[in-house]
């Protein structure tokens, strides 16, 4: 069997996960504090992809991203950055539709914690970038973790936006679940069952980590 669309998706999901902890982390912590009119608004984009289909966020990417739209004739002539068709555009679009998988349990984390806990450590003199990394973080470690696996789960679950942007170009954007739709049409059902048990049983082993630190059970057992 080829293995090859299985390691490129993880590396996707992997890359993805990674962009969007560096991202949300501080976005979470502003959007929790911040008094701005905008909050709704940025809000509501941030969760738009949790009700869009993904064939619609998929079709206005490929056409923000094509080189015939002015931001991707820039990116390509000024750049040298082609988006369409590409692992880079892959990459981009999964940070979006994967945004609010991260982005809504750290942000609730940051939301749980007493404004006391943020008080102190400015009255002990740290300041904000060491709170937060320092003070805020380690106590919102079942969220964080919580955020990384879902966002992991759902880029490797990605369809309809990975076909839009990535097409399906062997060893580039054919992903894993792609893989397995192409199989599906060729009615090799072997193969099929390939992709999809590899992707079934690795995101249960995951999942089930998750649940298992989650819920104390390590510790339990540990001790």
């Amino acid at each position: 069997m080829n293995w090859e669309p299985i390691l490129l998706t993880f590396k996707l999901a992997s890359i993805t996960t990674l962009i969007l902890v560096c991202i949300t982390i501080p976005l979470a912590h502003w959007l929790v504090h911040t008094k701005t009119k905008l909050k709704p608004v940025i809000e509501t984009l941030v969760s738009m992809p949790l009700v869009l289909p993904p064939t619609v966020l998929g079709f206005y990417f490929l056409i923000a991203f094509s080189p015939g739209n002015f931001f991707g004739s820039w990116l390509n002539e000024w750049l040298g950055i082609k988006l369409v068709f590409s692992f880079s555009g892959l990459i981009i679009a999964s940070v979006l539709y994967s945004l609010p998988f991260m982005m809504h349990p750290i942000q609730s984390g940051f939301a749980s914690l007493p404004k006391t806990l943020t008080e102190a450590s400015y009255v002990m003199g740290k300041s904000k970038t060491t709170t937060l990394l320092k003070v805020l973080l380690p106590n919102i470690k079942t969220s964080l973790l919580t955020g990384v696996v879902l966002s992991f789960a759902h880029t490797v679950g990605e369809f309809g936006v990975v076909l839009m942007i990535g097409g399906n170009i062997p060893g580039k954007t054919k992903v894993a679940s792609i893989a397995i739709y192409d199989e599906v049409e060729a009615l090799n059902y072997s193969a099929a069952n390939f992709y999809s048990a590899v992707l079934f049983v690795i995101t249960f082993c995951i999942l089930l980590l998750v649940y298992l630190v989650n819920g104390g059970y390590l510790k339990k057992y540990w001790k």
